[in-house]
């Protein structure tokens, strides 16, 4: 009886332990391809420092890639963004690679690993460092050509159509056959995951520098309208699943700091109009995505709410792991913000930076350190609140998992 009770008892606590061993391997994300639109904030290797925006022009450089990646990857951070965080929460078997292509040696990092795995699907990323929700031209005709960047989120639009195009020419050419399923090749449109980053704030660039000519109220309606146009154009080629960022506190970050006045501050010391100036984008943004909700009942749309995330940082840094929410880890000049918009990270005059990135938020003045990018992107896709992301990132998930 000893015996007998013994082996029950080992054959018990064996299929407990397998349980258990399986429940702690995650089981593979319902989305296995991501499309990924944007600009700077998304951007994972489309941008080079001979393509960059104005006084931003040395992310091939070091110290630009050097927490996570140790080479300049041609992102605007230390480290990963928001985007390859989503690869991480989604179990991708890689980062999402750029679309343009690149001869750089140094931007061959899609991968996780030092090892190039190209077994699974991924997807694409169009975003690109500079692009507007308006298009180019409208600037141009205003005399505003600063930047030289002339890709807006519909050429991103463009580029997906042509990616989508030739992925089904090859489909249809039987090329691979036998073999393992190309990236674009593993879902269709109305499965992938399709995942629109912040966009808009270097329109609102533009109508700074030129407040008298173009109107800030004008750059507002025209920047929220076309973001919406776009969604709904992914809409009408069969996307089921879209995450739509809104802008952050743009009026937190360095630059935007240096150049207004000081008295135009708000209440955690940040540039007040600047700040609403975001604040009315996002609250028109959501209108129109619900609108959209309403027009297409069988899609899911959230909205993450870039704003929100970096407010609760903002109001509580210490509480999430920083000491410094003003000034510039990559930057030159000392000061409160050590930032000097023509001697910028990457530069010879700015060959390092700061010697604990993980304290500080943001990272060259304009962008975001890889460390605030990880605490954002658990607001997004961790927090089951609504607070962060509308709905649930979970519920996109679940609503996947059953075919809804």
């Amino acid at each position: 009886m000893a015996t007998a009770a013994a082996t029950v008892t080992t054959f018990l606590l064996l299929v407990v332990s397998v349980a258990g061993a399986m429940a702690a391997t995650k089981a593979p994300s319902s989305f296995r391809t991501v499309y990924a639109f944007g600009d700077s904030f998304t951007d994972t290797g489309n941008t080079r420092s001979t393509t960059g925006p104005y006084s931003f022009g040395y992310v091939s450089s070091l110290p630009y890639g050097a927490t996570f990646f140790h080479r300049p990857t041609n992102r605007y951070s230390d480290g990963r963004l928001v985007v390859d965080f989503l690869a991480d929460h989604l179990r991708l078997p890689s980062f999402l690679p750029p679309y343009l292509p690149n001869s750089s040696p140094n931007s061959n990092s899609s991968d996780k690993s030092s090892s190039s795995n190209k077994s699974g699907a991924v997807g694409v990323n169009f975003a690109v460092a500079g692009a507007t929700a308006i298009e180019h031209d409208f600037f141009v005709r205003n005399n505003l050509t600063v930047d030289i960047t002339p890709q807006s989120i519909m050429t991103e639009l463009a580029w997906l159509d042509k990616h989508l195009a030739a992925a089904e020419k090859k489909k249809k050419a039987g090329k691979g056959a036998g073999k393992k399923k190309d990236l674009e090749e593993e879902e269709g449109i109305g499965e992938a995951l399709f995942w629109v980053g912040e966009i808009g704030a270097n329109d609102y660039a533009y109508s700074f520098m030129a407040a008298d000519t173009v109107s800030p109220k004008n750059i507002q309606a025209m920047a929220v309208a076309r973001v919406a146009s776009f969604v709904e154009e992914l809409l009408k080629r069969g996307a089921k699943y879209i995450v739509v960022q809104g802008l952050p506190l743009t009026g937190c970050l360095p630059l935007a700091m240096t150049l207004a006045r000081q008295e135009d501050r708000d209440n955690i010391s940040c540039v007040a109009s600047v700040n609403q100036q975001s604040y009315d984008h996002n609250r028109l943004l959501q209108a129109d995505l619900n609108r959209l909700r309403q027009k297409h009942p069988g899609a899911s749309i959230a909205y993450a709410d870039y704003y929100a995330a970096h407010l609760a940082v903002m109001r509580s840094p210490a509480r999430h792991g920083f000491t410094e929410p003003f000034k510039t880890c990559c930057g030159t000049g000392g000061g409160a913000y050590n930032f000097e918009i023509f001697s910028t990270c990457g530069s010879p005059e700015v060959a390092t930076a700061c010697a604990q990135p993980a304290k500080y938020v943001n990272w060259d003045g304009v962008h975001m350190t890889e460390a605030m990018y990880k605490v954002v992107a658990g607001m997004f896709f961790e927090d089951n609140s609504g607070k962060y992301c509308r709905p649930a990132f979970s519920s996109l998930l679940t609503k996947k998992g059953h075919g809804k």
